[in-house]
C-alpha cells in the first residue's frame, strides 16, 4: 500500500478493529458511516445540534480519500465551474460557489480555532498549449459569473511553457489529516462515539434503522453486531447501498500524487492544468523546515489501466524535467467520484425517506464539497437548510441534465462487463509478474497474487455487481472496473460500493 505524506508524517494506525464498547451498541439518533472530512463535519455539525451521534469507519480516521487528497482548498476548481455553468447554468453555479465558499471560511474558522496551520495561496488553471486556452478562458467567464474576483495572467511563473491562467488569490491549502484529528477530538468531546475498523455491511429496517456491522477482516457471523439509529448518514462518497442507484451515476477515478522534498520553495500557489497532460501542483511545509512539492496527474477510471505504476513512472519522469533538484519522499494514490450531471450531492438515499442520508460525489474537490454537503445535511436535520442547499439536493429535475452523461457511463462499464469476463481466456492478458485473473476449471474466475511472500487466492467476481476484477500493482490491490469497488489481496473492502469481501477460494 502507497502512503502519502500528510499519512507518512504519523505513527502508524493503531492495530484494528477494536472492540465494540458499550456504548457503540446503544441506540443513537444518528449513525454517521464514513470517517473522513465529511463524516466528521457531519457529525460534529449534529453533535452541537444536540444530538447524540455516532461515526463508524471501515479502516481508520481519513484513510480514505481525505487522507490521499492534495488538500486544495479553493473555489477555483479546474474547470469544474465552467462545466457545471454549461450543464446547469449561472444560478445553480452560483449556488454551488456559494456552498464552496461557506465551506471554506467553514474550515478556515476550526483551523484557526484548532490551532490548524492554514497557508494562503493563489490557486490558477492554466494551459499546457495555445489550444487550451478555450478552456481556461470559459472558466474565467464562468468564475466571474459566479462573482469571484478571478483574473486572468499571461505568465504563471512555471519552469516549463505555459499559455495563459485564470487566477483566484486568497485560497487555502493544509495538511487534511490535522483536520480530520482536531475535527475527531472536537467530536468526541462532544460525546460522539467514534468506531473505528468496523465495516457496514448492510442497513435495514425502519424507525429505527439497523446497521449490519462487522469487524475490518471478518465478515461471518460470530463477528457481527447490530447498531440502531434513527437515522444514518453515508459519508463514503459512494454510497454503500445501492438503493438509489448512486452507483450508476458516478464514475469512479484513481490519480496520483508525488511529494518531492525540494532545497527552496519552487511553485508559487496552487496550480491546475485544464489541458493535457492534467498536472496538479502545490507546496506545503517540510518538517525540516524546508519545502515539498506535491505533483498530481495521470487520472484513469479505476480498474481500466494497467499496469498501474506507470502513472506513478510518468509522474517522475516528468518532474525530472522541470523539477530536476527534487528528491522523491512519498507516492501515492486517491479515489475520487464524479457525478454525471457534475454536481454533488447531500441529501436522501431514496425519495421520500429522511432516515437514509447521503453525500458524496464531490469531483475529486471534496475538501470544500465534504463540508458543504455537512453544512447542508446538519442545516436540513434541524430545519435551517443553507440557501443554496437546492444545488446539491441528491434527487431533482437536474438529475436530466445529466442523462447523456449517465449513458455514456453506463455503456462503458457494460464493455468493461463484458471483456472482464472474456479477457481471462486470452493467453497472457491477465497474468502479471505478481498476479494472475484465470478461470478455475467450470468455476468463476480465481485471482490469485503474491505479496510481500504470501500467496493469496480469492474470487476474481466482485461482490457489488459481478464485474471481474483487475489487480493494481500500484496500490496492490484488486480494482473492479465497473464502479470502482476495490479490495484488499485476502479479498476485503477498501473502497465501495461493495461491502462485502471478495469470496475466499
Amino acid at each position: 500500500m502507497l502512503t502519502s505524506l500528510w499519512e507518512g508524517r504519523r505513527a502508524p494506525a493503531a492495530e484494528l478493529p477494536s472492540p465494540l464498547v458499550p456504548a457503540a451498541t446503544a441506540h443513537h439518533q444518528v449513525v454517521v458511516v464514513g470517517g473522513g472530512l465529511t463524516g466528521l463535519t457531519t457529525a460534529l455539525l449534529l453533535a452541537r445540534a444536540g444530538r447524540s451521534v455516532m461515526v463508524v469507519e471501515a479502516r481508520h480516521l481519513g484513510a480514505g480519500t481525505t487522507g490521499r487528497s492534495t488538500a486544495k482548498v479553493s473555489l477555483l476548481q479546474g474547470t469544474q465551474l465552467s462545466r457545471i455553468r454549461r450543464t446547469h447554468g449561472t444560478s445553480t453555479l452560483r449556488s454551488y460557489v456559494d456552498a464552496n465558499r461557506d465551506a471554506q471560511e467553514w474550515i478556515a474558522a476550526f483551523a484557526e480555532e484548532a490551532g490548524i496551520v492554514v497557508e494562503r495561496r493563489a490557486a490558477t488553471t492554466y494551459a499546457n498549449e495555445a489550444s487550451g486556452t478555450r478552456l481556461v478562458r470559459r472558466e474565467l467567464a464562468a468564475a466571474r459569473a459566479a462573482g469571484l474576483p478571478a483574473t486572468w495572467v499571461d505568465d504563471v511563473g512555471l519552469p516549463f511553457p505555459t499559455a495563459g491562467a485564470v487566477r483566484l488569490d486568497d485560497q487555502l491549502q493544509l495538511d487534511p489529516l490535522a483536520l480530520v484529528e482536531e475535527l475527531a477530538e472536537a467530536c468526541r468531546v462532544l460525546g460522539v462515539v467514534v468506531v473505528e475498523g468496523w465495516h457496514v455491511r448492510r442497513v435495514h429496517g425502519h424507525d429505527p434503522v439497523r446497521l449490519d456491522v462487522s469487524p475490518d477482516g471478518a465478515d461471518d457471523a460470530r463477528h457481527r453486531a447490530e447498531l440502531t439509529a434513527d437515522r444514518v448518514v453515508l459519508a463514503t462518497n459512494t454510497p454503500v447501498l445501492d438503493r438509489g442507484g448512486f452507483f450508476a451515476r458516478l464514475s469512479a477515478q484513481r490519480s496520483y500524487s508525488i511529494a518531492f522534498h525540494t532545497p527552496g520553495p519552487v511553485v508559487d500557489g496552487m496550480h491546475l492544468s485544464a489541458d493535457a497532460p492534467s498536472r496538479s501542483l502545490r507546496d506545503a511545509p517540510a518538517e525540516d523546515g524546508g519545502r515539498v512539492l506535491l505533483v498530481g496527474g495521470e487520472g484513469h477510471a479505476t480498474g481500466r489501466s494497467r499496469p498501474t505504476s506507470e502513472h506513478l513512472d510518468t509522474l517522475r519522469a516528468w518532474t525530472a524535467d522541470h523539477f530536476p533538484e527534487a528528491r522523491e519522499t512519498h507516492a501515492w494514490s486517491a479515489q475520487d467520484y464524479s457525478p454525471h450531471h457534475a454536481l454533488p450531492y447531500a441529501g436522501a438515499l431514496v425519495p421520500g425517506r429522511d432516515d437514509l442520508l447521503v453525500a458524496g460525489g464531490f469531483s475529486k474537490w471534496g475538501m470544500t464539497g465534504g463540508v458543504a454537503a455537512a453544512l447542508s445535511i446538519a442545516g436540513t436535520l434541524a430545519g435551517t437548510a443553507p440557501r443554496w442547499s437546492t444545488a446539491m439536493r441528491s434527487w431533482g429535475p437536474r438529475e436530466l441534465a445529466g442523462l447523456p452523461k449517465a449513458a455514456l457511463l453506463n455503456t462503458e462499464v457494460a464493455v468493461a462487463l463484458g471483456s472482464g469476463w472474456v479477457r481471462p481466456l486470452l493467453p497472457g492478458r491477465c497474468s502479471e509478474p505478481e498476479a494472475t485473473v484465470a478461470y478455475d476449471g467450470t468455476r468463476p474466475p480465481s485471482a490469485s497474487c503474491g505479496v510481500g511472500g504470501v500467496e493469496q487466492r480469492v474470487s476474481a467476481v466482485c461482490s457489488h455487481l459481478g464485474g471481474v476484477v483487475a489487480w493494481n500493482d500500484a496500490e496492490r490491490s484488486w480494482d473492479c472496473p465497473l464502479h470502482g469497488s476495490r479490495f484488499r489481496p485476502d479479498g476485503e473492502v477498501l473502497d465501495g460500493p461493495a461491502t462485502r469481501p471478495l469470496a475466499p477460494r
